[in-house]
Protein backbone atom coordinates (compact mmCIF):
# COMPACT_ATOMS: atom_id res chain seq x y z
CA UNK A 1 0.00 0.00 0.00
CA UNK A 2 2.83 2.40 0.80
CA UNK A 3 4.32 1.94 -2.67
CA UNK A 4 0.90 2.57 -4.23
CA UNK A 5 0.55 5.78 -2.22
CA UNK A 6 3.94 7.00 -3.41
CA UNK A 7 3.00 6.23 -7.02
CA UNK A 8 -0.29 8.04 -6.62
CA UNK A 9 1.54 11.02 -5.12
CA UNK A 10 3.86 11.13 -8.13
CA UNK A 11 0.90 10.88 -10.52
CA UNK A 12 -0.97 13.75 -8.92
CA UNK A 13 2.13 15.92 -8.96
CA UNK A 14 2.00 15.59 -12.75
CA UNK A 15 -1.25 17.52 -12.62
CA UNK A 16 -4.94 17.02 -13.29
CA UNK A 17 -7.05 17.95 -16.31
CA UNK A 18 -10.57 19.17 -15.57
CA UNK A 19 -12.87 17.75 -18.24
CA UNK A 20 -14.71 20.98 -18.94
CA UNK A 21 -14.55 24.03 -21.19
CA UNK A 22 -17.03 25.90 -19.00
CA UNK A 23 -14.96 28.74 -17.56
CA UNK A 24 -17.24 29.38 -14.57
CA UNK A 25 -17.33 25.70 -13.65
CA UNK A 26 -13.53 25.49 -14.01
CA UNK A 27 -13.07 28.49 -11.73
CA UNK A 28 -15.32 26.89 -9.12
CA UNK A 29 -13.43 23.59 -9.31
CA UNK A 30 -10.05 25.31 -8.99
CA UNK A 31 -11.24 27.39 -6.00
CA UNK A 32 -12.38 24.32 -4.10
CA UNK A 33 -9.31 22.23 -4.95
CA UNK A 34 -7.03 25.07 -3.83
CA UNK A 35 -4.50 23.95 -1.24
CA UNK A 36 -3.51 20.61 -2.76
CA UNK A 37 -0.57 22.21 -4.60
CA UNK A 38 -1.48 20.29 -7.75
CA UNK A 39 -1.25 21.74 -11.26
CA UNK A 40 -4.71 22.03 -12.80
CA UNK A 41 -5.55 22.37 -16.50
CA UNK A 42 -8.88 22.47 -18.33
CA UNK A 43 -9.95 21.37 -21.80
CA UNK A 44 -9.24 24.92 -22.93
CA UNK A 45 -5.61 23.74 -22.88
CA UNK A 46 -6.65 21.00 -25.33
CA UNK A 47 -8.85 22.79 -27.89
CA UNK A 48 -8.83 19.82 -30.30
CA UNK A 49 -10.23 17.41 -27.72
CA UNK A 50 -13.61 16.17 -29.05
CA UNK A 51 -16.76 16.68 -27.02
CA UNK A 52 -17.95 13.64 -25.10
CA UNK A 53 -21.55 12.58 -25.74
CA UNK A 54 -23.24 12.44 -22.34
CA UNK A 55 -25.65 9.58 -23.05
CA UNK A 56 -25.53 7.89 -19.65
CA UNK A 57 -28.67 7.41 -17.59
CA UNK A 58 -27.00 8.49 -14.35
CA UNK A 59 -24.73 11.32 -13.25
CA UNK A 60 -22.09 8.75 -12.33
CA UNK A 61 -22.11 7.13 -15.78
CA UNK A 62 -21.65 10.47 -17.53
CA UNK A 63 -18.92 11.66 -15.17
CA UNK A 64 -16.92 8.43 -15.52
CA UNK A 65 -17.30 8.43 -19.30
CA UNK A 66 -15.99 11.99 -19.59
CA UNK A 67 -13.10 11.44 -17.19
CA UNK A 68 -12.03 8.23 -18.94
CA UNK A 69 -12.10 9.84 -22.36
CA UNK A 70 -10.18 12.95 -21.29
CA UNK A 71 -7.59 10.92 -19.39
CA UNK A 72 -6.99 8.71 -22.44
CA UNK A 73 -6.88 11.71 -24.78
CA UNK A 74 -4.46 13.78 -22.70
CA UNK A 75 -2.49 10.95 -21.11
CA UNK A 76 -3.00 12.61 -17.72
CA UNK A 77 -5.14 12.28 -14.63
CA UNK A 78 -8.61 13.67 -15.26
CA UNK A 79 -11.52 14.91 -13.21
CA UNK A 80 -15.00 15.17 -14.68
CA UNK A 81 -18.28 16.05 -13.08
CA UNK A 82 -21.85 15.53 -14.07
CA UNK A 83 -24.39 17.44 -12.11
CA UNK A 84 -27.97 18.51 -12.37
CA UNK A 85 -31.14 19.60 -10.75
CA UNK A 86 -33.84 17.18 -9.64
CA UNK A 87 -37.32 18.58 -8.97
CA UNK A 88 -39.29 15.95 -7.08
CA UNK A 89 -42.69 17.06 -8.36
CA UNK A 90 -41.44 16.70 -11.94
CA UNK A 91 -40.32 13.09 -11.44
CA UNK A 92 -36.74 14.24 -10.69
CA UNK A 93 -36.49 16.09 -13.98
CA UNK A 94 -34.50 17.67 -15.52
CA UNK A 95 -31.90 15.36 -13.91
CA UNK A 96 -29.19 14.19 -16.29
CA UNK A 97 -30.80 16.35 -18.98
CA UNK A 98 -30.31 19.55 -16.96
CA UNK A 99 -27.83 21.15 -19.39
CA UNK A 100 -30.06 20.43 -22.39
CA UNK A 101 -33.51 20.65 -20.81
CA UNK A 102 -34.64 23.23 -23.37
CA UNK A 103 -32.71 21.64 -26.25
CA UNK A 104 -29.24 20.48 -27.25
CA UNK A 105 -27.83 24.00 -27.64
CA UNK A 106 -29.93 25.60 -24.91
CA UNK A 107 -28.52 28.49 -22.92
CA UNK A 108 -28.77 28.70 -19.14
CA UNK A 109 -31.53 31.29 -19.54
CA UNK A 110 -33.53 29.03 -21.86
CA UNK A 111 -33.26 26.13 -19.42
CA UNK A 112 -34.26 28.32 -16.50
CA UNK A 113 -37.26 29.69 -18.33
CA UNK A 114 -38.43 26.22 -19.37
CA UNK A 115 -38.13 24.98 -15.80
CA UNK A 116 -40.13 27.92 -14.45
CA UNK A 117 -42.80 27.34 -17.07
CA UNK A 118 -42.93 23.63 -16.19
CA UNK A 119 -43.49 24.52 -12.53
CA UNK A 120 -45.92 27.42 -12.93
CA UNK A 121 -48.89 25.45 -11.58
CA UNK A 122 -47.09 23.88 -8.63
CA UNK A 123 -47.83 24.85 -5.03
CA UNK A 124 -45.06 26.33 -2.90
CA UNK A 125 -44.76 23.03 -1.03
CA UNK A 126 -44.18 21.25 -4.34
CA UNK A 127 -41.16 23.33 -5.33
CA UNK A 128 -38.76 21.11 -3.39
CA UNK A 129 -35.65 20.09 -5.33
CA UNK A 130 -32.07 19.04 -4.95
CA UNK A 131 -28.80 19.59 -6.76
CA UNK A 132 -26.70 16.47 -7.34
CA UNK A 133 -23.06 16.28 -8.40
CA UNK A 134 -20.91 13.25 -9.09
CA UNK A 135 -17.17 13.81 -9.50
CA UNK A 136 -15.19 11.11 -11.30
CA UNK A 137 -11.42 10.81 -10.95
CA UNK A 138 -9.52 8.74 -13.49
CA UNK A 139 -5.75 8.44 -13.15
CA UNK A 140 -3.37 7.81 -16.02
CA UNK A 141 -2.89 4.30 -14.63
CA UNK A 142 -6.61 3.56 -14.88
CA UNK A 143 -7.81 4.02 -11.29
CA UNK A 144 -11.48 5.13 -11.23
CA UNK A 145 -13.08 6.74 -8.16
CA UNK A 146 -16.36 8.64 -7.82
CA UNK A 147 -17.56 11.11 -5.19
CA UNK A 148 -21.15 12.33 -4.75
CA UNK A 149 -22.47 15.56 -3.28
CA UNK A 150 -26.10 16.58 -2.73
CA UNK A 151 -27.76 19.77 -1.48
CA UNK A 152 -31.49 20.07 -0.81
CA UNK A 153 -33.51 23.21 -1.43
CA UNK A 154 -36.38 24.92 -3.22
CA UNK A 155 -36.96 26.44 -6.66
CA UNK A 156 -37.63 30.19 -6.67
CA UNK A 157 -40.57 31.59 -8.62
CA UNK A 158 -38.32 33.83 -10.71
CA UNK A 159 -34.69 34.22 -11.73
CA UNK A 160 -32.66 35.88 -8.96
CA UNK A 161 -29.00 36.83 -9.03
CA UNK A 162 -26.30 36.80 -11.68
CA UNK A 163 -23.56 34.75 -10.01
CA UNK A 164 -22.79 31.14 -10.80
CA UNK A 165 -24.22 29.32 -13.80
CA UNK A 166 -26.85 26.80 -14.80
CA UNK A 167 -29.83 26.79 -12.46
CA UNK A 168 -28.03 28.74 -9.72
CA UNK A 169 -30.35 31.79 -10.06
CA UNK A 170 -33.36 29.53 -9.32
CA UNK A 171 -32.10 27.27 -6.55
CA UNK A 172 -32.55 28.33 -2.91
CA UNK A 173 -30.46 26.01 -0.71
CA UNK A 174 -31.97 24.72 2.51
CA UNK A 175 -31.43 27.17 5.37
CA UNK A 176 -31.08 30.24 3.11
CA UNK A 177 -33.40 32.81 1.57
CA UNK A 178 -31.06 33.64 -1.33
CA UNK A 179 -30.50 31.62 -4.49
CA UNK A 180 -27.06 30.32 -5.43
CA UNK A 181 -27.07 33.16 -7.96
CA UNK A 182 -27.30 35.68 -5.13
CA UNK A 183 -24.92 34.11 -2.62
CA UNK A 184 -21.19 35.01 -2.54
CA UNK A 185 -18.99 32.32 -4.10
CA UNK A 186 -17.28 31.47 -0.81
CA UNK A 187 -20.63 30.67 0.80
CA UNK A 188 -21.88 28.72 -2.21
CA UNK A 189 -18.63 26.71 -2.37
CA UNK A 190 -19.12 25.72 1.27
CA UNK A 191 -22.60 24.26 0.83
CA UNK A 192 -23.01 23.37 -2.84
CA UNK A 193 -23.37 19.88 -4.26
CA UNK A 194 -20.18 20.34 -6.27
CA UNK A 195 -18.33 21.67 -3.23
CA UNK A 196 -19.38 18.67 -1.16
CA UNK A 197 -18.32 16.18 -3.84
CA UNK A 198 -15.01 17.95 -4.40
CA UNK A 199 -14.19 18.01 -0.69
CA UNK A 200 -14.62 14.22 -0.64
CA UNK A 201 -12.21 14.04 -3.60
CA UNK A 202 -9.86 16.49 -1.91
CA UNK A 203 -9.78 14.40 1.27
CA UNK A 204 -9.18 11.23 -0.76
CA UNK A 205 -6.16 12.83 -2.46
CA UNK A 206 -4.83 14.18 0.84
CA UNK A 207 -5.02 10.76 2.51
CA UNK A 208 -3.62 8.80 -0.43
CA UNK A 209 -0.79 11.26 -0.98
CA UNK A 210 -0.22 12.02 2.72
CA UNK A 211 -0.68 15.75 2.09
CA UNK A 212 -0.95 17.78 5.30
CA UNK A 213 -2.79 21.07 5.48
Amino acid sequence: MAVYNVNLFIMFKKGIVLATKNQKKAEELVRILHGLNISVETLNNYPDCPDVVEDGHTFEANAVKKALFVSHYTGKNAIADDSGLEVYALGNMPGVYSARFAGVNATDLMNNEKLLNSMKDLKDTERVARFVCVIALVTEEGLIKTFKGVVEGMIAEDIRGSSGFGYDPLFIPEGFNETFGELPSQIKDGISHRGRALRLLQEYIRVKCNITQ
